[in-house]
């Protein structure tokens, strides 16, 4: 198979390679072969010192990748929080971390930004929540000049989260896109999240191909690399190729064994490569 019949893979460094510090991970990636990587925040406040935003842009530049993704501020991830986009008490912060990855974005030339919902406040108001969740999205979409991406998340793992299915996410997409007339917002089809909240990843690319605007992999249950668990990662992979799908895959996964040797099931998938 030539290059040009293959989609281009990603390492999310949040994950792989944490054999080391966060920074180096960028080279070690570069090291195994990724020409691009992603991330989520990698920072614990919406908006770092200045001097540890340039040291991760200079270990882009030095490793010689690109930035393929980017997460915005979704708050205390290890505590929990799966973002703020919706979180009506936490409209400054977003606008503050959506200049900031704005900025981090025109030095990059990062495409692509997951803006996580967040989940539903205690004695909060749903309706209102949607609300503020749709004027900040829509303030994303108007500000980055790339994809803001919608991830539905894994049933029962995080939290009150409202976006639990692919058709959960794809009518927030539908929402913004008639609310701004942008087309930058599309669906973040994550193997992992999806089959853990019960979809059929097949049907999913079949009846949402025309929304899917970034993938992630992962086996399912446990979130290791392919091969430990049920998902079918060759299969869905050419189906999201047979559907018109050419962006790029990212490996979002926990490795078992160390990063390198987990990379061992590409050999398995022929549609995917650097």
């Amino acid at each position: 198979m030539t290059d040009e019949g293959k989609l281009k893979l990603v390492a999310n460094v949040s994950l792989l390679f944490a054999e080391v510090p966060y920074l180096e991970r960028i080279a070690r990636a570069a090291e195994a072969g990724f020409t691009a990587v992603e991330t989520w925040w990698p920072w614990p406040e919406a908006v770092p010192a200045a001097a540890e935003v340039d040291a991760f842009v200079r270990a882009l530049d030095e490793a010689g990748v690109a930035l393929a993704g980017l997460n915005l501020f979704a708050g205390d991830m290890p505590g929990g929080e799966r973002g703020i986009v919706s979180n009506p008490a936490r409209r400054k912060e977003f606008e503050a971390n959506l200049d900031l990855v704005a900025a981090i974005a025109e030095r990059t030339g990062c495409p692509a930004f997951n803006a996580l919902y967040g989940q539903r406040s205690p004695g909060g108001d749903p309706a209102r929540e949607d609300a503020v969740a749709r004027e900040q999205l829509a303030a994303a979409v108007g500000k980055l000049t790339g994809t803001v991406l919608v991830e539905p998340l894994g049933r029962g793992l995080n939290g009150a989260y409202p976006l639990e299915t692919a058709r959960d996410g794809v009518r927030v997409v539908e929402q913004v896109r008639a609310d701004t007339g942008a087309r930058n917002i599309g669906l973040l089809f994550d193997t992992f999240h999806l089959t853990t909240s019960g979809e059929d990843l097949t049907k999913v690319v079949d009846e949402y191909a025309d929304f899917v605007a970034h993938v992630q992999i992962a086996d399912a249950p446990g979130r290791g690399e392919p091969g430990t668990g049920q998902v079918d990662v060759a299969g869905v992979v050419e189906r999201l190729w047979q559907s018109g799908y050419r962006g790029r895959v990212a490996c979002e996964y926990k490795p078992t064994v160390p990063t390198e040797e987990s990379l061992a099931w590409l050999s398995g998938v022929p549609r995917l490569g650097w």
